[in-house]
């Protein structure tokens, strides 16, 4: 976007960096010199087994490795392996952090619920329930699934599922039975833990009747676990066959030794999904020991995240970003965790939360900022934030003007990284670089043993234009395999189909001059007006900056033999879409993007459908407006905001 950097790393912060000592070693090991990341990352996708042997041993993996070959196969793609022969288990590596009165979790629900645990009563809490299980026999292969908030009893139960080798599925206690059942019915659970209710908004929600119909259609689970949140759990069990409510379990008499079954590198560590908003959702399988190294690369060297570090992110469990936040235990890092709004009882509520927390480390969506932007708060005025360090956004682009806001009214020396890859890697491909410098708009780096490229539409890398996001080398973080996919012909068909023997991740992309990289959005979801492709972000990043615009959504609308450009907008209280307000919102697409961006219908609207990620959803609404079958609503936090965009007049001329 711009030449000149919005942030510069000091000196001092850069030497005492994590990524710094990491090339320091390998410098030492190799004999050779890594003088910056773009060296490291050539060395990581050229040397792939020699850069994986170093996070194994750098950081310290616990584990049995008899030594040989670190990748087999890796030509293949999909069909490399990483590090067989190798032993070990995921919660293991978590918890070899474990000091005993040190915070390992810190909690808030809203204004609700405050709790503390240390590194010693969390080994406890994952040793009863762990035991508890077993009794139960629930054991290595069987799949544990939870309707959870985040919370540290969540935390602790999904390590202890890893820790016997049962493989773990979550949502959010806010997805809809259709939902739940459309992911947990595919997968034949064996048990079901769950929470009583949970906060949002200030309202208390009990959601013990929808327990009751989620368990009678899950024939295949055997016991239920209920997590005491809102003061209910007790109250809900009887109602529930074989239900029992966590609290007794984590109030056993005496703790059992806290035992870790070290399995295969390969073996699954939970099934995550698609959105599911095309049809019912895919089962995602990952891999224990690929999780585990990718997010300590991520963790790392991308973040620079240190024992001493307070992390913290914004999601819920029905969003990868929090398997990636519960693998920050593996640096000895405090969690910080929070469940409910962001904005009850006030729009500042998660600023408190780092000032009082002393947050190091503060992540986030895309959609946040922006709409903390709207919103006319300024925490760089209102707070200290003396200890935060790194600030990361997700979920969607971050817009340019949200770069401008973060500098200005959050804090001027602050890491902003922008990162981006997804369920289907639980990671990402382009991430942070604490050595290197904030360009206005731009992700910074690739993350290192990610192949990341653009391709044209013939398979052909683009230097300097907008094409498909690519990884042309096989990571450890593929998915195992889709549940249900016997023949591998679903993942193969999702992944692999569009350019033979290359991951297609479905990103519209393109490199920048400075060696990072932009996102413009959902590749099935450009837009192609004229034979011109066009991201839908880069319609966002203008439109919002309109004072009376809150968000936006736009389409491509079959029409005329072409398509024409329709952009929904939501409008501020008191607004209206006036004949002047819609020719400044053209103008301010026409002058920061081009001609060829401006809508040829601009439709004001009272909500705009989202799935329970927070992430604006085109495809539906496209879907809707051409007269097709939305496949899917349960994966949409407002399906009834659908409703609007059917059989819109304004649509018919």
């Amino acid at each position: 976007m711009t030449d000149k950097p919005m942030w510069v790393p000091p000196h001092g912060r850069k030497k005492s960096s994590n990524l710094a000592r990491f090339m320091a070693n390998l410098s030492a090991r190799l004999n050779r010199r890594f003088d910056s990341f773009e060296e490291l990352h050539s060395f990581s996708l050229q040397a792939p087994e020699e850069f994986w042997l170093s996070v194994w041993q750098d950081f310290h993996v616990l584990g049995d490795w008899p030594g040989g070959q670190v990748v087999v196969d890796g030509d293949k793609m999909p069909g490399a392996r990483f590090f067989p022969g190798a032993r070990l288990n995921y919660a293991e590596n978590l918890l070899k952090a474990a000091d005993g009165d040190r915070p390992a979790l810190i909690f808030r629900g809203e204004d609700k619920v405050v709790l503390k645990i240390t590194w010693g009563e969390l080994k406890t809490k994952v040793a009863r329930i762990a035991h508890h299980l077993s009794g139960l026999g629930v054991g290595q292969g069987d799949r544990v699934c939870a309707i959870v908030p985040n919370h540290p009893d969540t935390v602790a139960c999904f390590l202890a599922v890893n820790a016997i080798g049962a493989i773990w599925s979550s949502c959010s206690p806010d997805f809809g039975e259709r939902g739940i059942l459309d992911r947990f019915g595919q997968i034949a659970p064996r048990l079901l833990i769950a929470c009583d209710g949970y906060y949002y908004n200030g309202k208390t929600i009990d959601i013990g009747d929808k327990l009751k119909t989620v368990v009678a259609k899950l024939p295949s689970v055997e016991h239920t676990r209920l997590i005491d949140y809102i003061g209910r759990a007790e109250e809900q069990a009887p109602s529930l066959p074989n239900a029992l409510a966590l609290g007794r379990v984590l109030a056993a008499a005496g703790t059992p030794p806290l035992e870790f079954a070290r399995l295969p590198f390969d073996h699954p560590i939970y099934i995550l999904y698609s959105s599911g908003t095309t049809g019912v959702p895919k089962c995602i399988v990952h891999r224990s020991g690929g999780i585990l190294l990718k997010h300590l690369t991520e963790h790392f060297l991308h973040t620079d995240l240190k024992s001493d570090d307070r992390l913290f992110y914004f999601t819920t469990c029905g969003w990868m970003m929090w398997n990636w936040l519960v693998s920050g235990l593996a640096s000895g890092a405090t969690l910080l965790l929070y469940d409910g709004s962001p904005f009850h009882p006030h729009p500042a509520i998660l600023f408190d939360y780092a000032d009082a927390e002393r947050m190091t480390v503060f992540g986030t969506s895309a959609k946040y900022i922006d709409a903390l932007r709207k919103s006319g708060l300024r925490p760089k005025d209102t707070h200290r934030l003396s200890t935060l360090r790194t600030l990361c956004s997700t979920g969607s682009p971050l817009s340019p003007e949200s770069f401008d806001f973060v500098y200005d009214a959050i804090k001027a020396d602050i890491h902003l990284a922008s990162i981006s890859g997804g369920t289907d890697i639980c990671g990402c491909f382009v991430a942070g670089n604490p050595m290197g410098a904030v360009y206005r708009g731009e992700i910074q780096v690739p993350t290192l043993g990610s192949a990341v490229d653009v391709y044209d539409e013939n398979g052909s890398p683009l230097r300097r234009a907008k094409g498909e996001l690519v990884c042309t080398k096989p990571f450890p973080s593929m998915p195992a395999m889709f549940w249900n996919d016997p023949t591998g012909e679903k993942y193969h068909a999702a992944y692999f189909a569009r350019f033979p023997g290359v991951w297609w991740h479905g990103d519209f992309a393109e490199w920048t001059v400075n060696g990072g990289m932009i996102i413009h959005g959902r590749s099935d979801a450009t837009l192609n007006p004229g034979g011109i492709r066009i991201g839908t972000a880069e319609i966002y990043a203008q439109v919002e900056q309109v004072e009376e615009v809150l968000e936006a959504l736009a389409i491509g609308q079959d029409w005329d033999n072409d398509v024409r450009i329709v952009l929904f907008v939501r409008l501020r209280p008191g607004s209206s879409l006036t004949p002047e307000l819609e020719s400044r919102i053209k103008s301010q697409i026409r002058t920061g993007a081009s001609p060829r961006h401006v809508p040829a219908k601009i439709i004001a609207v009272a909500d705009i459908p989202r799935t329970k990620s927070g992430k604006i959803t085109e495809l539906a609404v496209r879907d809707v407006v051409h007269g097709r079958e939305v496949k899917n609503k349960e994966a949409l936090a407002n399906p009834e905001a659908l409703d609007i965009y059917r059989n819109l007049h304004d649509l018919a001329n």
